[in-house]
């Protein structure tokens, strides 16, 4: 495939070849082999595929079904609750699938997506994600995390424990859990971070998601990381508290996200929507510590995370919209931003990935091509007619040819 006088990040107009899986050469002008697809990307930035980290696909376009009264965190928890007895797996297939394939219409190849387990839920919601995926197979690499229920330790924690394990034996590809919200933070930290050890899979927690200083949870997570030398991949996502502790505080614990390897994933949408409605003046941002983390070279993702459901009741399901939030938000440039929701979220999920914007040989053929000018202006803009590339074929849209 030879995709003609694309615009790469830093502003160069090339033409790339693709080679099914891997970009094979990048040029100022090349010559078409016979029988060889072209495509017209003349007026596109071509970019490396977004990815998305952090969705909750059991959950996606539920908003009408379970409205959320309060708005904030533990109102979306009750309408949740209230609305999951009623919830089949074929509606939850069915909301899923759409869901994901408009974060695939919109660029993403590669989806990590958290799933509820528990004493409650049962493995309903497991046995509709994996349906879910094996719908997609070819399309996109979905990914699926155990969300175990609270709480996780003791007598009470037994059942949501078993149900951990079920849903990993049954398919589930990552171990996760909210310590914050278990009645033992550090217990289920040791429970989720052991059950990831004794199978050899990644690991990835809703960690500290409040804006209360006194729960900070994050350190002990990279403390654990280092002791134990758990090296399947550790993820820690939210993280907000982190971003209302003093400078001090946030530097030390991004020394050790960054020592330690543990990634964390910023979500501005959900955090925006959910976090900081109980200020009224000066209402905090909901987000974690973002440029500190950066600095002391942790790794930090973006994603979307809930999508039109009781804990963000809007989302586009578009990696673009992230990535303008972190800039807006999270005071990141442009080409941090998208990096964010890109290279850095198939760095922290294993996948290949290229070493930076500027598409270049030897780099993963997982491409988006935007109709826009530039990347600053693919962002801001977030225009329809994207062309989705992976595996030597066009998954999604298609520019001229």
């Amino acid at each position: 495939m030879l995709l003609r006088q694309a615009t790469l990040a830093s502003s160069r107009r090339v033409d790339v070849r693709v080679c099914t899986d891997i970009v094979d050469a990048v040029a100022d002008a090349l010559v078409a082999a016979d029988g060889e697809t072209v495509i017209d990307l003349a007026g596109h930035v071509l970019l490396p595929a977004p990815a998305e980290p952090h969705a909750h696909l059991d959950k996606a376009l539920t908003a009408d079904l379970a409205p959320n009264r309060t708005g904030d965190l533990l109102g979306a928890i009750d309408a949740w609750m209230a609305v999951m007895p009623t919830l089949t797996v074929d509606g939850m297939v069915r909301r899923g699938e759409e869901a994901a394939g408009r974060l695939l219409a919109n660029g993403c190849t590669t989806i990590r997506s958290h799933v509820n387990v528990g004493d409650t839920m049962g493995l309903r919601a497991v046995e509709a994600m994996l349906e879910v995926r094996r719908r997609l197979a070819g399309l996109v690499d979905l990914e699926l995390v155990a969300l175990v229920s609270t709480p996780t330790t003791g007598e009470a924690g037994r059942p949501n424990a078993a149900a951990l394990r079920a849903a990993m034996a049954a398919g589930v590809d990552v171990v996760g859990g909210c310590p914050h919200l278990d009645d033992d933070p550090h217990g289920c930290i040791d429970l989720c971070l052991d059950l990831a050890g004794e199978l050899g899979v990644p690991l990835d927690l809703h960690m500290d998601e409040t804006l209360s200083p006194a729960m900070l949870t994050l350190p002990y997570l990279c403390d654990r990381v280092a002791a134990t030398g758990f090296d399947r991949g550790v993820t820690a996502s939210h993280c907000c508290s982190l971003g209302v502790q003093d400078h001090a505080v946030q530097r030390a614990v991004a020394e050790q996200c960054a020592a330690t390897g543990v990634a964390v994933v910023a979500l501005p949408q959900t955090n925006l929507f959910l976090q900081g409605r109980q200020q009224l003046v000066a209402t905090p941002r909901g987000l974690t510590a973002v440029r500190p983390l950066l600095d002391a070279g942790a790794l930090v993702c973006a994603g979307a995370d809930n999508l039109q459901d009781p804990f963000n009741t809007m989302g586009r399901a578009d990696p673009l919209e992230t990535a303008a939030l972190m800039v807006m938000a999270g005071h990141l440039l442009p080409e941090e931003a998208y990096e964010a929701c890109s290279l850095a979220v198939r760095r922290a999920l294993g996948r290949p990935a290229a070493a930076a914007l500027d598409v270049a040989p030897g780099d993963p053929a997982d491409l988006l091509a935007v109709p826009a000018a530039s990347l600053r202006a693919a962002l801001a803009d977030a225009p329809a007619g994207r062309t989705v590339i992976a595996g030597g074929r066009v998954l999604s849209g298609g520019a001229g040819g």
